[in-house]
């Protein structure tokens, strides 16, 4: 029985290490989910024997070049901003007595033995209270541009983007993922779009190595500041 519990102790000791490990010391560059996508290559793309004019290859003079098939790049602007606060003040209280009368026959006391029988009891006041203040607040801010390529063309127009960039840094490594869906009427005529238009994004921003772990608490701080510890 004593070695049943010794390994169930160990298993879960590994498995709550395991689940320490935060998403952005498992992001590696050069992720398969992440690279960029290629042009459809197509027998109808080659060039034209004979002719001059070709529409498959043709560059319209006086039209935006936009990205709007996969594979083509598109420049994301990150102008992300939010703002939130939280305040919560709750107050409870209660207060009750209980008392009973002695009782009586026909307005007098009951005597036993020649004595007034007294049953009247008083329990006193009970008091009960919980008060509660909670305050929070919360601002990020993300600015800047990365590249995408568009990995899919929905039937509706709307392009499927995804794409991230990795910096290396002294002692290690930062990145921003991007991800989501954008109407090709909010690109403007720079190729262009903000991160604000994108639709059902995910945008990551973090970083690995010794600078990025320095910053993090242990798995034994995060543990008593986790749900997990009763006290």
């Amino acid at each position: 029985m004593f070695k049943l519990l010794k390994k169930v102790f160990f298993i879960s000791v590994f498995v709550l290490l395991a689940g320490c490990k935060t998403i952005y010391q498992n992001a590696q560059m050069d992720d398969p989910d992440w690279a960029p996508a290629l042009p459809i290559v197509s027998n109808n793309n080659q060039a034209n024997p004979g002719g001059i004019y070709n529409p498959n290859t043709v560059k319209l003079l006086f039209q935006d070049q936009k990205a709007h098939q996969v594979g083509d790049v598109i420049t994301i602007v990150l102008t992300e901003s939010t703002n939130a606060t939280k305040t919560a003040d709750t107050g409870l209280a209660k207060s009750s007595t209980t008392s009973l009368a002695a009782p009586s026959a026909m307005g007098n006391l009951l005597t036993v033995g020649g004595g007034t029988l007294d049953l009247s009891a008083d329990s006193g006041a009970q008091d009960r209270s919980f008060s509660a203040e909670t305050d929070s607040a919360q601002s990020n801010r993300l600015q800047g541009t990365i590249s995408v390529t568009v990995h899919g063309v929905y039937p509706n127009g709307n392009l499927l983007v995804k794409g991230e960039k990795w910096i290396g840094l002294n002692q290690g490594n930062e990145f921003i993922r991007v991800a989501g869906i954008v109407r090709p009427e909010d690109v403007d005529k720079n190729n262009t779009v903000k991160s604000t238009m994108i639709a059902n994004a995910r945008i990551s921003y973090g970083g690995t190595g010794p600078l990025a772990e320095a910053n993090e608490e242990g798995w034994l701080t995060r543990f008593f500041n986790s749900g997990w510890w009763p006290f």
